[in-house]
């Protein structure tokens, strides 16, 4: 993409970039796998990517070390997937959004300063999301995931509010295989699913 090409938060393609959020270790990167496989284009989740890059560089941009750091980091990245999204044909499905992050923050009742208000303002996605719900037998903490299920549990309900306080429509993804989840997901997106 050349620069010219470049532009910050374009309205033009939001309906059909579709946002797939929910709770940490409920399944959701199995689902978007499978999406994957069956042709959309899928948006990864900027998070998980920010820590595996701090933590290669000795960095404190982690939500453990220095969580507003961190959330910066991930807005700028989300802005970025979003700014270079070009979804022909199938909707593109984003790994989370720049409303998750900011959430955050706000779930830990940490200052939220203007910018990233301003970020969840312009940076509008399709009006309805999908939510992934906790799933215990499910969790697992990694490199990258170092909290715990019950704080897992209570961001996914912060999220629940967050998003139709900033007029979205959660729509929640059934607890079902990978391949009835997928199906479930095209339907609602208004594809006829390629497996049954």
């Amino acid at each position: 993409m050349l620069e010219d090409e470049y532009i910050a938060a374009d309205p033009r393609w939001s309906d059909k970039l579709v946002v797939v959020s929910g709770c940490s270790g409920g399944g959701k990167s199995s689902l978007l796998s499978e999406m994957a496989a069956r042709g959309y284009p899928v948006v990864p989740e900027p998070g998980r990517q920010v820590v595996k890059e701090q933590l290669s560089i000795g960095g404190d941009g982690l939500p453990w070390a220095n969580i507003a750091r961190f959330v910066e980091l991930c807005v700028s990245r989300a802005m970025f997937y979003y700014n270079t999204a070009r979804p022909i044909g199938k909707p593109a499905l984003f790994d989370r959004s720049i409303l998750d992050n900011v959430a955050g923050l706000a779930r830990l009742g940490l200052p939220v300063p203007e910018f990233l208000h301003e970020a969840v303002r312009r940076y509008r996605y399709s009006p309805r999301v999908f939510m992934i719900p906790p799933w215990k037998e499910l969790f697992s903490r990694d490199p990258e995931r170092r909290h715990s299920f019950e704080e897992a549990e209570a961001e996914y309900v912060a999220l629940l509010a967050a998003y139709p306080a900033h007029a979205y429509e959660p729509t929640i993804v059934p607890r079902k295989s990978i391949g009835e989840r997928a199906d479930f997901l095209e339907e609602q997106l208004g594809y006829r699913p390629l497996h049954r």
